[in-house]
């Protein structure tokens, strides 16, 4: 992909105040079947297209430029100091309060939601300064959350100057897109609602009510998110692209939406063509929700120079919550064979998830000589990520795994091989936290080096 010039990633619409209430409940009230919350924390965060810039700031190199009406309220105060600091914020003056949407949490899960604010805001005029910044924007993404700026005519006005790529994000209670519009980006819900003529989930609806939806609104591709299943993309005509996401396990769904339309609109910032803008927001999106989702938004990434492939994060943080073990297991896997699959195996059953740490293309050429590997990194880890016993894939950089072990902090280091009675490198890692490093049988007669060999012949 090759870098297009300058300017900024401007997010225009509504922009949200969420607010977490998170508490425990052990009982019900004595006068209704509901749960009595107690020793609640308040986590504030925002919310709308407030969230879908702060999300493209911390993913991109850009400035990512918010428009989006903001009131005199309270609420309107606070979402300014969350902002602060992480994108430039261009206001549009409005009346009708700031939405505010507090959910009432118990652990993972949530047991209400408490909305304030008008349900449409009264918009002040578009500044001129906004109308600039959209016009001269890298790319422009449009958060639609229903509350009346997509359909301002002087917003409008100003989406169908703009010289870069638009992506619209749409809402059921918001405007439909402006004629001309890159990428549309409905959840399978919302085309749905839309195209209410077709029946049926498959994806042969959706690909129906995504050619209709191109049409209708007069665009250049609609991508229909489907959660697990990924997009379809579709330009209106021919086979439609389908991305299927990575499986994710846990995590929190709460902004994915906003994830991916945002990592869409950085793509084509930087001169991605269609296809491969919603290629990389299915694969943003995936690790987005494993991470946690919104609610960790502005959590540090104090990772060690480890590549987590979608679902790591979430798979040990599942585990662990549960009271469950964790186990790791490390190496090239460069060729799997039945010795790995082997080993793999065995090592899943000594625990609740299996996390495999596999050498990155450049730390095998270290280790294995300048022949090898013979699959890429990317590649062995999606072989891995296929087998049911594998429940993540990290790829490192390091010659050994000590910085990723550390960062992972398993129960078990699972290794396969004629080990035993001796005591692995990584064990010492491993006692700093209370680890144990154990030793599988390996299967006798299979070995990447020896297949090699063997196809020279």
């Amino acid at each position: 992909m090759s870098r297009v010039g300058g300017g900024a990633i401007v997010v225009v619409g509504d922009a949200l105040l969420d607010v977490d209430l998170v508490g425990s409940a052990s009982r019900l009230t004595p006068d209704a079947p509901v749960p009595v919350v107690e020793d609640i924390e308040r986590r504030e965060r925002p919310g709308g297209a407030a969230l879908a810039a702060v999300i493209a700031a911390a993913a991109g190199s850009r400035e990512v430029v918010l428009i989006a009406p903001f009131d005199s309220d309270e609420g309107a105060a606070r979402l300014r100091e969350l902002l602060a600091g992480r994108v430039r914020v261009i206001e549009v003056p409005a009346s009708g309060g700031t939405a505010v949407k507090q959910r009432v949490r118990v652990g993972d899960h949530s047991v209400a939601r408490l909305d304030s604010g008008a349900p449409v805001a009264a918009l002040g005029a578009l500044p001129d300064e906004a109308r600039d910044a959209i016009r001269d924007a890298a790319a422009v993404l449009v958060a639609d959350y229903g509350r009346g700026t997509t359909a301002a005519a002087d917003v409008r006005k100003a989406l169908a100057s703009a010289r870069g790529p638009v992506v619209w994000d749409p809402h059921p209670r918001g405007a439909d897109p402006v004629r001309g519009v890159r990428l549309v980006t409905p959840n399978a819900a919302e085309a749905a609602r839309v195209v209410s003529d077709v029946s049926g989930d498959g994806l042969a609806a959706v690909g129906a009510r995504a050619e209709a939806l191109i049409e209708q609104w007069g665009v250049g591709a609609v991508a229909v998110t489907m959660g697990a299943r990924g997009a379809l993309l579709s330009y209106g005509s021919g086979a439609p692209m389908v991305v299927p996401a990575v499986a994710v396990t846990g995590g929190d769904p709460c902004g994915a939406g906003d994830s991916f339309a945002a990592s869409a609109a950085l793509a084509l910032a930087e001169g991605a063509v269609t296809g491969e803008a919603v290629a990389a927001a299915v694969a943003f999106a995936s690790a987005f929700v494993a991470r946690g989702g919104a609610t960790t938004w502005d959590a540090a990434d104090d990772a060690p120079n480890v590549v987590a492939e979608p679902g790591a994060d979430g798979v040990i943080a599942r585990v662990r919550a549960a009271g469950g073990t964790v186990v790791a297991t490390g190496g090239c896997f460069d060729l799997l064979h039945p010795g790995h699959v082997a080993t793999l195996r065995a090592a899943r059953g000594l625990g609740d998830c299996l996390v495999v740490c596999i050498n990155s293309d450049d730390s095998v050429r270290r280790l294995k000589g300048p022949s090898r590997p013979l699959v890429s990194a990317p590649d062995r880890a999606r072989v891995l990520e296929a087998l049911e016993f594998v429940d993540a894939v990290v790829v490192f950089e390091e010659d050994t795994p000590s910085a990723v072990l550390e960062w992972l902090r398993p129960d078990v280091w699972a290794k396969g091989g004629d080990y035993a009675g001796a005591d692995l490198p990584e064990a010492e890692v491993l006692r700093t936290w209370g680890g144990q490093a154990v030793v599988l049988p390996y299967l006798d007669g299979h070995s990447t080096t020896a297949l090699v060999e063997r196809s020279r012949v």
